[in-house]
């Protein structure tokens, strides 16, 4: 890993669940969680905006039930 720096969540809050997500030099956009941290997902800004779109639009609840 490059020695960029994780910035929380600021909707983790003190919780022990917390996200993290940092932005590399060449754009790619990596998250990761606290419990987890060795887990971590890398993807691009345009994709990850479609995907927060859509989350809050409801399109992603159907997958839950």
């Amino acid at each position: 890993m490059s020695p960029y720096t994780w910035r929380k969540s600021s909707y983790s809050g003190n919780a022990a669940n917390c996200v993290y997500v940092r932005n590399d030099r060449d754009g790619t956009l990596r998250l990761r969680e606290s419990d987890a941290p060795d887990t971590v997902l890398a993807t691009n800004r345009t994709t990850f905006d479609t995907f927060i779109r859509a989350a809050k639009a409801g399109k992603l609840d159907r997958l839950i039930s």
